[in-house]
Parts: structure tokens; sequence; C-alpha cells
């Protein structure tokens, strides 16, 4: 077992690339080479440990920034710890990491929903967005759902990728769990065509909002 310090856990993490495994994600924007399910064993081994997590972070290394994602104390981080955080992710995995695993589990969640949404940085922007769909599947009450359709049909088409990406997510989490916009939200995905090309393999879900959310509400039903 390797030693419980930054310099050890950074060690270990370091024989953990693959260079082939880096070339793939490099291309997604992601700089390592670590197998995930390696990465969370080292986590599982670890258990929650938020100082050690604080310092794994501060490296500024995207293998060890996941790692402290995994075993954080999401709700021990403050609301502008987050917002740096956010704005410092870089990789895009570590940013949905720290959306998904650590800011939805946060009490400042939902405040951090409404700024990111506004904010004038695209891959900031996404991040509320991500968990504004999170909202509209979860916990709908309070939200302007044909008002956020309007903003995506007037801005997804022309958004950057990963803002793109998020507000798609949204338009397809909108006519899955609401049958009274789905007939819009299809029309607003087949008009845009976001997505519509994207290679899928066989047994997987298109991203193609359309396609998504007729097969989701199919499986739903069937």
């Amino acid at each position: 077992m390797s030693e419980t310090t930054v310099d050890g856990l950074l060690a270990e993490l370091a024989a953990l690339e693959d260079p082939k495994m880096r070339a793939v994600n490099e291309k997604r924007g992601d700089d390592h080479g670590v197998n995930l399910s390696k990465l969370r064993a080292v986590a599982k081994r670890l258990k929650t440990q938020q100082e050690l997590a604080v310092e794994l972070w501060a490296t500024g290394q995207t293998p060890a920034r996941l790692l402290a994602l995994l075993i954080c104390r999401p709700r021990a981080f403050g609301r502008d710890t987050l917002d740096t955080m956010l704005r410092e992710a870089g990789a895009p995995k570590v940013h949905d990491w720290l959306v998904n695993y650590v800011v939805k589990k946060s009490p400042h969640a939902e405040e951090l929903r409404a700024a990111w949404m506004a904010d004038a940085d695209p891959v900031v922007a996404s991040a509320g967005w991500a968990l504004t769909s999170e909202r509209i599947a979860k916990k709908p009450e309070g939200l302007d759902l044909p008002g956020l359709l309007d903003v995506i049909e007037a801005q997804m088409k022309d958004a950057p990728e990963r803002l793109q990406w998020a507000m798609n997510q949204a338009l397809a989490t909108i006519g899955i769990e609401h049958p009274a916009l789905r007939a819009r939200a299809l029309r607003i995905g087949e008009r845009l065509e976001v997505l519509k090309d994207y290679p899928t393999p066989p047994n997987c879900t298109s991203p193609f909002a359309p396609a998504w959310i007729n097969e989701m509400v199919r499986r739903k039903e069937g």
C-alpha cells in the first residue's frame, strides 16, 4: 500500500498511467491516462478524508483532483470555494465529477445553480444547466420550464460545445419528464438538429434530443 501522503498518492497515480488511455482522453480535453476503475479503487481504500482531498485538489493535477472529488466531504465546502473550484477545474471530467459528486450534494447547490446559469463563461454556465437538468427531473417546482425551452430554442444551436451539451440534456430531460411539454421539446430538437449526426455506438441511446426523448419514454412506458 502506498503511503497516504500527497506525494505518495501522486506517485501511485503516476504508476497507473496508460499512454493509450491518455491519447483517448486527450481528444476529449482530459489530460490524464488513469483507468477510472483503478482510481476508484484507490479512493475506496482511502475512504473519506476531507483534508487530504483539499491537498490533492491543490496540486492542480487532473488525476489527483479526480481522486480528491471521490474522497472529499461535499458538504464541507463553502459556496465561494465551490465556485472557485469550478472555475479552475479545467478538464471536462473534473468539471463533471465536481458538479455531479460534490455540488449536487452541497447545501449551496441551488444558489450556485442560479448564479452559474447567468454566468458569461459558457463552461461555468454549463454547470448551471447541468444542475438545472437535475431539478427538472427531481424537483421542478418553481422552475419556469417553458421559459427554459425559450432560452434553449434561442441559444442552443450556436452555444459552445460544453454549454450546448448541457442545454441539450435539459431539453431532453424536459421532454422525458414533462409530458405536457414533450411535443414542444421534440419540435425544438427536430428544428435545431443539435447532435443529430453524433456517432452513437450500437445499443447506446443517441444524444440527439428527439431520439433520446422517444427512447426513454418508450422504456418508461414499456
